[in-house]
């Protein structure tokens, strides 16, 4: 993997906020890329409802444990591994953008139903 320097200009809170992250800046990027990339590109505006409609059908606790099949844990870790090598087909690379808006989703109904069991 080679790397690159370049020069950006940043909102004035943000670099305090990324010198703390340094050593995996990188990688946030890269996440921060991959879940830009992996968003749905129409205009769903109702996002936040759907998450408190997910965080309500459940208790937080069921939320909270919410894993995948074995099944789907394998095929996501496969795409993983060769997403990981920059090997995916283009079709694999769509299914992979799915995973990771589908787990970015998960991720925040988790943190809704978190909030719920730990209110402060």
């Amino acid at each position: 993997m080679t790397s690159m320097k370049f020069t950006i200009d940043l909102p004035e809170a943000l670099p305090t906020r990324l010198n703390a992250q340094e050593q995996s800046l990188s990688q946030v990027l890269e996440v921060g890329l991959d879940e830009l990339i992996a968003s749905p590109q129409t205009g769903f505006t109702g996002f936040a409802e759907v998450l408190e409609f997910l965080a309500n059908l459940s208790t937080p606790k069921e939320i909270l444990a919410l894993r995948p099949s074995e099944t789907l844990q394998a095929q996501i870790d496969q795409l993983s591994e060769k997403h990981k090598a920059e090997s995916l087909t283009p079709q694999e690379k769509h299914l992979w953008q799915q995973y990771e808006y589908l787990e970015h989703v998960i991720s925040m109904a988790k943190a809704k139903a978190y909030l719920k069991l730990n209110p402060q």
